[in-house]
C-alpha cells in the first residue's frame, strides 16, 4: 500500500472515530438535560419557562421559551427586531418567520449580510424581511430603527452584540417591544451588579469582560418597564416582558436570585443536519 493510500485510510478512520465521539457526546449532553432540567424539581412549576425550551434556528433552547412567552401574552403584530444575527441561520427570530412573522435584522459584519441576502432572498424580496449592515451603538440605534421604519410597539426585540448589549438597550426609549431577549454575562452570580464600560468600538476578545451580570439587566429592565421572567438553561440569554403583560403568567419574584441560569456552555449541541433556509413556501 503506498504511503497516500495509507493516508487516506488513516483520515477515514480518523473521520468516523470523530463521528462517534460527537455521537456520544450528544447523547451525553440529552442525558444530562434529562436528568438536570426535565427531571429537576426547580423546573416542573409551570410558570418557570426553562421546561417549554426547545431548539430550531435558536443556539439553545431560546425558540421553545419565546413560543411559550406568547402562548401566555398573545402575538398582537407579528413583528420582530434582532441584532447581531450573524447568517440569520443561528437567531432567535428566524423561526419566527417560519411562524408568519416579518421583521428587520440588523448585522455588522458584511459577508453575513450577503450570505443573508442570499438564504433568505424570497421574504426580502416579499418584504417580509428588511436586513441592515450596520453597527449598532449608543448613539445610532434609534435612528437605525427610525431608518428602518420599525413601529413605536412590536412584539419581540432580540439584542446579542457580545458587548455593549445593556448600553444599547438603555438608549432605546421611543419603542417599546413586548418582549425583550438579551444576552447576559452568567460568570457573575445573581447577587452581583456589573456592567462593561461603554465603548463604541468594543470587540469582544473571547474573555470574561463582555455585557452585563443578570442582576444588572434586571434593573435596568425594571427601569424601563419590564419584569424579569427567566433565561435559558444553558446560561445566555435572559427574557424580560413588559410589565403590564405580565399579570400572573410568570414565575415571580422577577429577580435575577429567582431566574438565574449558570453557565453550562457544554451544552452546546446542533440536532439534526446543518442548518439551511432555503425558499419554503410560507404563503
Amino acid at each position: 500500500m503506498s504511503i497516500l493510500s495509507e493516508a487516506r485510510s488513516l483520515l477515514a478512520l480518523l473521520r468516523r472515530h470523530a463521528a462517534n465521539i460527537e455521537n456520544l457526546r450528544n447523547l451525553a449532553v440529552e442525558d444530562y438535560i434529562s436528568r438536570q432540567l426535565q427531571e429537576n424539581a426547580r423546573y416542573q412549576n409551570p410558570r418557570r419557562l426553562n421546561r417549554y425550551e426547545y431548539q430550531v434556528y435558536s443556539q439553545n433552547g431560546e425558540d421553545g421559551i419565546i413560543a411559550e412567552i406568547f402562548n401566555r401574552i398573545g402575538i398582537e403584530k407579528r413583528f420582530f427586531v434582532e441584532f447581531g444575527v450573524g447568517d440569520g441561520l443561528e437567531n432567535n427570530t428566524a423561526y419566527l418567520l417560519l411562524k408568519g412573522y416579518a421583521g428587520c435584522w440588523i448585522e455588522s459584519n458584511s459577508e453575513q449580510v450577503k450570505r443573508i441576502d442570499q438564504k433568505f432572498s424570497l421574504l426580502i424580496k416579499n418584504k417580509r424581511l428588511k436586513v441592515m449592515n450596520a453597527r449598532v451603538s449608543q448613539e445610532n440605534i434609534e435612528s437605525l430603527f427610525k431608518e428602518a421604519s420599525i413601529p413605536q410597539e412590536f412584539d419581540l426585540l432580540s439584542i446579542d452584540i457580545d458587548g455593549n448589549d445593556y448600553w444599547v438597550w438603555k438608549a432605546i426609549d421611543a419603542y417599546h417591544p413586548r418582549v425583550v431577549v438579551i444576552e447576559y454575562n452568567a460568570m457573575y452570580p445573581p447577587d452581583i451588579a456589573c456592567v462593561a464600560k461603554y465603548n463604541p468600538e468594543f470587540q469582544w476578545d473571547q474573555t470574561s469582560y463582555y455585557g452585563a451580570s443578570l442582576k444588572s439587566l434586571e434593573t435596568l429592565g425594571t427601569d424601563k418597564g419590564y419584569r424579569l421572567v427567566g433565561c435559558d438553561f444553558r446560561g445566555v440569554n435572559a427574557f424580560f416582558v413588559r410589565q403590564d403583560l405580565v399579570k400572573d403568567r410568570f414565575l415571580e419574584p422577577f429577580t435575577a436570585e429567582t431566574h438565574y441560569e449558570p453557565i453550562r456552555y457544554f451544552l452546546a449541541m446542533k440536532k439534526g443536519y446543518p442548518r439551511n433556509f432555503g425558499d419554503f413556501d410560507l404563503a
